[in-house]
């Protein structure tokens, strides 16, 4: 299965927020960087970055998708797959996998999953050869994009790379701009812990991968550290020195059923394997040393 020899270039399905961690670190090594976002005024930031951008909303294949595409070596993706319901799946491997198989140049491939597909483990420690147990039609469509990518690699000897992300957090999306904005909430659920990822330590974790590409492999992407979200709250309140919000139980907690959802898992994600495969050191591993480089 050889590949064509080109210069690298990365193209991101999804040039959001971990990607955009990611990609100074290659265009410092002289690659070339191109994605795609929803928003123009996205795409436009993206631009004055120095980075190429087209549309894309999971629709049909789009002209500036497939100029762009030309001489991707690394290919990043992070856009959530519909759920069976919705009967779309994944939008890349729908509208793009045709053009991806027939690519020559591409040498690595990096999906972004998320650990919410081990479903309730009721508070137990998860690596990565444990069962997935997707306990919504959100968690099982990213079971499903998962597989779908593995065969993809498997059919095309690209090697293809789960990474199931924990909570992320890092500049501008940290509970120091919950308390600023007045939304940050302690939520008390008995025994309920969960596990997180500064943006940057998955910018590190990506990176180490490329540099040592593993057909198939699957990754968790989490720090040291679970822990009980209040925790995490109350410890960045006393860091600024204001009064953190009062716990407010689960059960009478007046939450979006997005944000409920995350509460009906309970696990502890194992990171054993980006340090011993990867040989990936956490800059941030635990929420103290995070949000001691966060605090305004």
């Amino acid at each position: 299965c050889s590949r064509e020899r080109t210069m690298s270039r990365l193209f991101a399905f999804g040039f959001g927020y971990s990607a955009q961690a990611l990609a100074p670190r290659l265009t410092a090594r002289g690659w070339t960087v191109a994605g795609t976002a929803r928003d123009e005024s996205k795409r436009e930031a993206l631009r004055k970055s120095g980075y190429e951008a087209a549309p894309f909303s999971g629709e049909a294949p789009h002209g500036d998708i497939n100029r762009l595409l030309g001489g991707t070596t690394h290919l990043l993706h992070s856009i959530p797959p519909e759920s069976q319901d919705d009967g779309h799946g994944d939008h890349v491997l729908t509208h793009y996998g045709e053009a991806l198989t027939k690519l020559g140049s591409l040498e690595w491939i990096g999906y972004l999953s998320t650990v919410g597909v081990y479903g309730d483990q009721q508070g137990r420690w998860v690596a990565e050869d444990a069962p997935t147990k997707p306990n919504s039609a959100r968690t099982e469509a990213r079971v499903a994009a998962e597989q779908a990518w593995l065969d993809f690699g498997a059919r095309t000897c690209v090697p293809v790379h789960i990474f199931r992300l924990a909570g992320i957090y890092g500049p501008g999306r940290s509970v120091f701009d919950k308390l600023a904005a007045g939304t940050a909430r302690r939520i008390n659920k008995q025994g309920q812990v969960f596990s997180r990822i500064h943006v940057d330590d998955i910018a590190t974790v990506l990176d180490a991968s490329i540099a040592r590409p593993r057909p198939g492999a699957i990754y968790n992407v989490a720090d040291d550290e679970p822990a009980a979200p209040g925790d995490v709250v109350a410890h960045a309140a006393g860091m600024i020195g204001v009064e953190p919000p009062p716990e407010i139980d689960f059960e009478q907690a007046d939450l979006p059923p997005m944000v409920r959802s995350f509460y009906e898992g309970s696990r502890k994600i194992g990171n054993a394997r980006i340090k011993s495969e990867l040989g990936v050191n956490l800059r941030y591993p635990t929420f103290r040393e995070g949000l001691a480089a966060l605090k305004p």
